[in-house]
C-alpha cells in the first residue's frame, strides 16, 4: 500500500462524517489527515501494532464468554472541538442532575407519580427496581455518583442521547490507558493539537467517594469491590483502586457487624465508610438479594440503610437505565430542572402503548428493537437486516411482552477515519462521556469513551461484535488546561497488592 492509498477510498461517506464535510476536509482533521498522509503506510501498521502488543503484555483486555482478549485500540485518534464538547458537557450535567432527581422521588416522596410525569408501573414493574432500598437518603443526597451517558452523533451531526448507565458503568479504564498509549504511540500528531486532559479523573473520583461518606466520619476509608479476577472488567477494577490509592476488595474481605462495614485485615478488623462497589445489585447481598451470591456481603443493605456506609453507585439506580424510562428523561429534565433537555433523545416508540406497538409491528423490517434491560448489544434487533424468521420470532415477543421493548429508527451513527485492512476508512462511532457527581458539582471527563465498529457498515459498537476504541480528544481553548505526561498511572503491567483470586463463579457484568 502507497501512501496515496491510505485514504484512497474514504469516500463518500453516507451520514456525517467527523472528518470530511461536503465542502471536503473538515478543519479540525487537518493535521491529522497530512501526519497519516506523510507517514510511510508500513510504519502506520507498525505503530498500531505496536498499540496492540503494549495492551495484550499489561493485560488491558475484556472478556467475551469467558475469554480474555487485547482491546483493540485504533490508532487513528477522534477529535472533537471545544464548541461543541460545551453541548455535550453541559447536556451530560443536565441528564445527571434530573436522573439524580428523579431516583430520590421514585425511591421517596413518589410526586412524579402523583403529577402524571411517569406512569408508576413504568418504575415498579422494571426488573431494576428495588423496593428494598426504598427510603434509603444518601449521605450527601447523591446516588449516582459515577454514569456513563452514550451518545451519538446523527446525520445532521448532532449529538443525541442513546441511553443511560447509571448502575456500574465501564470503560473509564480505556480513556485512561488509551491516552497514555497515543501519547507516547503518535507523539508527533499529539505535540500539534492543544487536548483537554483525563488524568483528573481518579483523583475526581476519589474526591467524589470521600464526599459520599457517612455523617460524622472525616477520614473516610473507600474501597473498590471487586467480583475477582474472572470478571470482564477486572482490569479497571485494578486500576481505578491503584490509582486512587485505596483498597480492592472482594466480598470475602468484608464483613458486617452491628449494622456496620469492618475490612478483614493484617492487623484485625478496620471500619470501611465507602464501597465504590462494581458488583450487580442481584449479588451485592445474599440477605437481601439473591441468597446464592457468593461475591456480596451480607447485611450490606442493612448497613447502608441505618446510615453507617455509602453504596457507590446506590442499590436501585438501575431503573433510570431501563430504556423505558429513557423515553421520559426530556420530561423529567423540565419537571425537575424547569429547563429544556440540551441533548435530544432519540426518537422512540414505546411498544407497551397500544397505539405505538401498532406502528411499530407495522414497520418492523424498518425500525431497531430493544429490549428495555438489555445492555451490550444483547437483544438488538435491526429491521432492515434482519431475516423474516428473526422478524416473526420478534413480533411474538413483542406481542407477549409489551413493556419490554422499545422501537427506535434506523440511525446511521457518525463515522470517523480508522485504521482498517484497507487503509484508513470511515466506521462508525458512539461515545460514552463519564460524569462524576460529589454532590456539590457534576464533572464530566473531557473526551469519554469512543467504540468504533470496526466492520465496514456495522452499527452496533460492542467489544463483543468486534468493535474497539479510540483516544478521544478534546480540543482546549487557550485558557484551558492541557494534557501533559500523566503521572497519575503506575506501570499498568504492576498488579495490585490486594489483589485476591478466587473460584469461577456466575459473575455478570456490563460489557463496553
Amino acid at each position: 500500500m502507497t501512501q496515496a492509498q491510505l485514504f484512497e477510498g474514504y469516500g463518500p461517506v453516507k451520514g456525517y462524517d467527523e472528518m470530511y464535510g461536503e465542502s471536503g476536509l473538515r478543519d479540525l482533521y487537518t493535521s491529522v489527515h497530512a501526519a497519516f498522509g506523510q507517514m510511510p503506510p508500513e510504519e502506520v501498521r507498525q505503530r498500531a501494532e505496536g498499540l496492540a502488543s503494549s495492551y495484550l503484555e499489561q493485560g488491558i483486555t475484556f472478556g467475551v464468554a469467558g475469554e480474555e482478549r487485547p482491546f483493540p485500540l485504533d490508532i487513528v485518534p477522534r477529535i472533537i472541538e471545544a464548541d461543541a464538547w460545551d453541548e455535550v458537557e453541559a447536556g451530560v450535567k443536565q441528564r445527571v442532575k434530573a436522573l439524580e432527581a428523579f431516583l430520590a422521588d421514585a425511591y421517596g416522596a413518589g410526586e412524579l407519580f402523583r403529577d402524571g410525569v411517569v406512569p408508576r408501573a413504568t418504575v415498579v414493574t422494571s426488573s431494576h427496581y428495588h423496593r428494598v432500598v426504598a427510603g434509603i437518603d444518601p449521605a450527601n443526597g447523591v446516588r449516582i455518583h459515577v454514569s456513563g451517558i452514550d451518545l451519538i452523533r446523527d446525520g445532521d451531526g448532532d449529538f443525541r442521547v442513546l441511553e443511560d448507565n447509571a448502575r456500574v458503568p465501564s470503560g473509564v479504564s480505556y480513556v485512561m490507558t488509551n491516552r497514555r498509549a497515543m501519547s507516547s504511540g503518535l507523539p508527533e500528531v499529539f505535540a500539534h493539537h492543544r487536548i483537554r486532559p483525563v488524568a483528573r479523573y481518579s483523583r475526581q473520583l476519589l474526591s467524589a467517594l470521600r464526599a459520599a461518606a457517612p455523617a460524622g466520619v472525616s477520614d473516610p476509608t473507600v474501597v473498590v469491590l471487586t467480583p475477582g479476577v474472572y470478571n470482564s472488567a477486572y482490569f479497571e477494577h485494578t486500576l481505578l483502586a491503584r490509582t486512587m490509592g485505596v483498597e480492592l476488595v472482594e466480598g470475602r474481605d468484608l464483613v458486617c457487624h452491628g449494622g456496620r462495614v469492618m475490612m478483614r485485615t493484617t492487623d484485625g478488623l478496620a471500619p470501611v465508610h465507602v464501597i465504590y462497589r462494581r458488583i450487580d445489585d442481584e449479588f451485592l447481598d445474599p440477605l437481601a438479594f439473591r441468597a446464592d451470591s457468593a461475591l456480596g456481603v451480607p447485611g450490606l443493605v442493612n448497613a447502608a440503610r441505618a446510615g453507617n456506609v455509602t453504596i457507590a453507585n446506590a442499590i436501585g439506580n438501575g431503573v433510570a437505565d431501563d430504556k423505558l424510562l429513557y423515553t421520559y428523561v426530556p420530561d423529567l429534565i423540565r419537571y425537575y430542572l424547569r429547563e429544556e433537555p440540551i441533548l435530544r433523545n432519540v426518537d422512540t416508540w414505546r411498544c407497551g402503548d397500544a397505539d405505538q406497538r401498532e406502528e411499530v409491528l407495522d414497520r418492523l423490517h424498518e425500525l431497531v428493537l430493544k429490549p428495555v434491560d438489555g445492555s451490550g448489544g444483547k437483544g438488538i434487533v435491526i429491521g432492515p437486516s434482519a431475516t423474516r424468521e428473526e422478524l416473526d420470532e420478534l413480533r411474538a415477543k413483542v406481542i407477549a411482552a409489551p413493556r419490554d421493548w422499545i422501537a427506535q429508527p434506523v440511525i446511521s451513527l457518525s463515522t470517523v477515519p480508522t485504521l482498517v485492512e484497507d487503509g484508513i476508512r470511515p466506521r462508525h462511532v458512539d461515545l460514552r462521556p463519564f460524569a462524576v457527581n460529589d454532590g456539590d458539582d457534576v464533572w464530566v471527563l473531557p473526551g469519554g469513551l469512543t467504540r468504533v465498529a470496526l466492520p465496514e457498515g456495522e452499527l452496533i459498537v460492542n467489544s463483543s461484535r468486534g468493535g474497539g476504541s479510540k483516544d478521544t480528544w478534546v480540543l482546549a481553548r487557550p485558557t484551558e488546561p492541557i494534557e501533559e505526561p500523566d503521572d497519575d498511572l503506575e506501570p499498568l503491567s504492576q498488579s495490585s497488592s490486594q489483589s485476591q483470586t478466587m473460584a469461577p463463579v456466575p459473575a455478570p457484568s456490563r460489557e463496553v
